[in-house]
């Protein structure tokens, strides 16, 4: 009788604990983790993240980890502790060799425990992970730079449909929109008749996609850099000319997809971030599968600082023939991209089954 009190302890006890401790490592979620060699490890590879919505989405993938250590070392104890208690050693040491252990089929309350607890862990997982999802596809964020994302097999195209007064050159509000380009993709509905394949438009309909005066194209020879201020709200506008592509920064911790004719998609073409936190070059890429050269479909994101941004801004508009390559060296920046080594997009080389090399990719 008072072997079975003891156990039973043992058992509520165990199961307040793993609960207890799962409790306390997901309650952390939304709070930075020690910057220490466990904690970095439990990243599993994945980047600090440059904006709030990354850092809270690499700490809830830290925290879950931790969560998970907790209950696998639990588990594993009352695992080995079951194995080495009711072994026929052990019990021959008891002198009760010919004893079965004790049974705990049908036991209520231990059932209970071992179907409410998991319940519980994942209702806490769930719970942090809307949390953290909510925030990094919220669109409240008072953007004060638009980029434009076209994708299109195998490059990008961005531009600047609107930058606010406090980073636009001429100190007002800026529309970036080429009204004219607009005009003409807008009468793409119908270039093969009244009706066509998608929902009554024509299959060279263009008039999703959005064009401006300020864009960067990229091309086989060239990788597209898109320029972004620091501590500034951004929020990009996602569009394909072609098939499904997926607009990818990993230290964004964040992808979407990119697809086209978003409306009749029903997808979601826009995201915000808060502000880029850190100054720099940081590679873009497709992560979806869109045909030959989707792993060569690269891209950089180049954050300055807001005043630089202006700069490139006001010499994007003085020369409008200029290429990026031009604006990028009249703020003192490298010109061509810096952080896509060893990927380039250059595929002449891929063509003839050779590797390419370039200096300024």
């Amino acid at each position: 009788m008072e072997q079975r009190k003891v156990h039973g302890l043992t058992r509520r006890l165990g199961l307040a604990g793993l609960l207890g401790a799962s409790a306390m490592a997901l309650t952390g979620c939304t709070v930075t983790p020690p910057d220490n060699a466990f904690f970095n490890a439990l990243r599993m590879g994945w980047p600090k993240g440059i904006t709030p919505e990354a850092h809270d989405t690499g700490n809830f993938w830290v925290w879950t980890w931790v969560a998970a250590w907790i209950i696998g070392i639990i588990m594993w104890v009352l695992m080995f502790v079951v194995i080495f208690r009711d072994s026929d050693k052990a019990h021959a040491r008891r002198g009760n060799k010919d004893e079965f252990p004790r049974q705990t089929g049908y036991n209520v309350p231990l059932e209970l425990g071992l179907t409410t607890v998991p319940v519980l862990i994942i209702m806490a997982l769930f719970f942090f992970n809307v949390q953290v999802q909510d925030k990094a596809t919220a669109l409240d964020k008072d953007p004060q730079v638009k980029v434009d994302v076209t994708a299109f097999q195998w490059n990008w195209k961005f531009g600047y449909s609107e930058i606010k007064a406090g980073l636009s050159p001429s100190g007002k509000d800026y529309e970036g929109i080429d009204e004219k380009a607009q005009e003409a993709a807008e009468k793409t509905k119908y270039e093969d008749g009244e009706h066509g394949p998608i929902h009554g438009k024509s299959k060279g309909d263009l008039s999703y996609l959005h064009y401006n005066k300020i864009e960067t194209v990229g091309s086989t020879e060239e990788i597209p850099v898109l320029v972004l201020p620091s501590h500034t709200a951004i929020q990009f506008d996602l569009a394909s000319a072609d098939v499904v592509h997926s607009f990818w920064v990993p230290e964004f911790l964040f992808k979407r997809d990119a697809f086209p004719h978003p409306a009749e998609n029903r997808s979601e073409r826009l995201f915000q971030i808060e502000e880029i936190q850190e100054e720099g070059a940081f590679v873009g890429r497709c992560a979806e599968m869109c045909g030959t050269y989707h792993a060569m479909m690269n891209f950089e994101v180049r954050v300055v600082s807001p005043e630089k941004f202006k700069q490139y801004i006001e010499f994007r508009q003085k020369n409008p023939q200029a290429p990026n390559s031009e604006a990028l060296k009249s703020i003192g920046e490298d010109p061509y991209a810096t952080s896509t080594k060893p990927f380039v997009s250059d595929r002449k080389g891929s063509r003839d089954g050779q590797t390419v090399e370039r200096s300024d990719a």
